[in-house]
């Protein structure tokens, strides 16, 4: 389904706010385009293609809401949702904590569109696959991976004069390699708006030299290590961080973010001085959406269709840590009104700031320590410290007088993201990951409790 344009995207939701007949209303427009391609033991097993538009209409009648999703658009069926709408919202209960929908905003035009990438398609798909197993066949490794992409827009409006439109692509791709024998595994991830530096030969090569140096692994006492978190790794545990920068949950003494004896962080100085994570929606290697608000995550509500929800606020640069201090906390709109502050919405992406260091330097400027491709199966312990445990995965190594000795089992390891970021020692060059940019981290200090025999 081609990606309809802005003019034609506000014609259609110019049309479902003609019918209201509510207090207020507002309507979401997605589609698009989203595409896969999977593959095992070295031999494509499947691919796929869909593609949907959807309208969701949000009808408020006093202080209650209610919502009707379609995808016709011929005027009759917009009307007849519109209807259904305003009969959910009538029976719905009075939201406490209902806040008026907003007006016309201004917002920015995000770089998160790439012809490259929506001009896809299947032979495509299978030269990408190709590349990634012609050149694991040839070390008789085996790969087992899977790419997606995707191409659509996103609208929005409402009834007091509020309209957006953003149009976005994304791929993103993984392989997992294994030895022959089963004994080595490594893995590699790349997400992009642009399919053109997607190089999955190159990519899988390093997911290939690290399956290869990962066998004959040896067992290492759990205990407190040095370590350097690929970006992978530090990625996973930066999410829940970045995702509770919430100040409500830290006003209630439910977050990281609470100050003991009530109140937030705010101002102070909670992470290493060369830690600074900010989100800038105009970032050209890891652009955001430009309007935001409580639902909605990067990729932007076309995947979904028109379900994703989106109150307007309009995405902006911010700082969240600068030099380790907290400069910044998100609000919801009716928490923002209570306080009596600007509703700063959650990132939908996030940057942070790294130095010039590759990862090899890293290694070498390291006496002992362990290097970690990636973490998996984690989970939280405590969110008001945000302790995680998890595992090791597909590459562990230990490192001696800056070089690799020898691969090592798997970990459970039981930490916390602002303790590792107290713990730094030294930052490489940010790499994207999962649409944020995230460089490695060396850092001292990091807890892993027992071991694990899984590849």
């Amino acid at each position: 389904m081609a990606i309809i344009s802005k003019e034609e995207a506000k014609k259609i939701l110019d049309k479902a706010l003609s019918f209201s007949k509510a207090d207020e209303m507002s309507v979401s427009l997605g589609g698009g385009r989203t595409s896969n391609i999977r593959y095992a033991l070295n031999s494509v097993s499947s691919g796929g293609e869909f593609d949907n538009m959807s309208l969701l209409i949000t009808a408020g009648i006093g202080k209650r809401m209610g919502s009707a999703t379609i995808n016709e658009f011929n005027d009759k069926a917009i009307e007849r949702t519109v209807r259904r709408a305003e009969e959910i919202a009538r029976l719905a209960p009075e939201n406490s904590e209902y806040m008026p929908m907003i007006g016309p905003q201004t917002y920015l035009e995000t770089p998160m569109y790439s012809e490259n990438t929506a001009k896809m398609d299947a032979e495509y798909r299978a030269q990408v696959a190709f590349d990634s197993v012609d050149a694991c066949e040839q070390k008789n490794l085996s790969a087992a991976g899977f790419m997606q992409d995707s191409a659509g827009f996103s609208a929005i409006a409402n009834s007091k004069g509020l309209f957006g439109y953003n149009k976005a692509t994304s791929v993103d791709f993984s392989v997992t390699v294994r030895t022959a024998d089963a004994t080595g595994s490594g893995y590699v991830t790349r997400d992009f708006n642009d399919i053109s530096k997607l190089k999955t030969r190159s990519v899988t090569g390093i997911a290939m030299q690290k399956a290869l140096a990962s066998t004959n692994a040896r067992a290492l006492e759990p205990g407190k290590y040095t370590v350097i978190l690929e970006p992978t790794a530090m990625g996973t545990l930066l999410q829940s961080m970045m995702g509770g920068m919430d100040t409500r949950l830290a006003d209630e003494g439910r977050s990281f973010l609470s100050k003991k004896g009530g109140g937030t962080r705010l101002g102070e100085k909670m992470l290493d001085e060369r830690v600074t994570i900010y989100s800038d929606p105009m970032n050209l290697e890891a652009p955001s959406e430009p309007f935001a608000g409580e639902g909605r995550n990067r990729t932007g509500s076309f995947l979904g269709g028109g379900g994703a929800v989106s109150d307007g606020r309009p995405q902006e640069k911010i700082t969240w840590f600068e030099n380790g201090v907290v400069k910044n906390m998100s609000y919801s709109r009716f928490w923002a009104d209570k306080k009596g502050v600007k509703a700063v919405p959650p990132p939908t992406g996030f940057i942070m700031a790294g130095g010039n260091q590759s990862l090899a330097d890293l290694i070498k400027s390291t006496d002992k320590g362990i290097l970690v491709t990636r973490l998996w199966y984690v989970r939280m312990v405590d969110p008001k410290t945000l302790l995680q445990t998890g595992l090791t995965r597909d590459g562990t190594f230990y490192i001696e007088n800056g070089q690799i000795k020898f691969p090592i089992k798997n970990f459970r390891f039981n930490e916390s993201a602002v303790i590792v970021l107290n713990n730094v020692e030294a930052l490489g060059a940010p790499i994207r990951v999962g649409g944020n940019l995230i460089p490695p981290v060396k850092a001292r200090d990091f807890t892993f409790t027992s071991l694990s025999d899984a590849v």
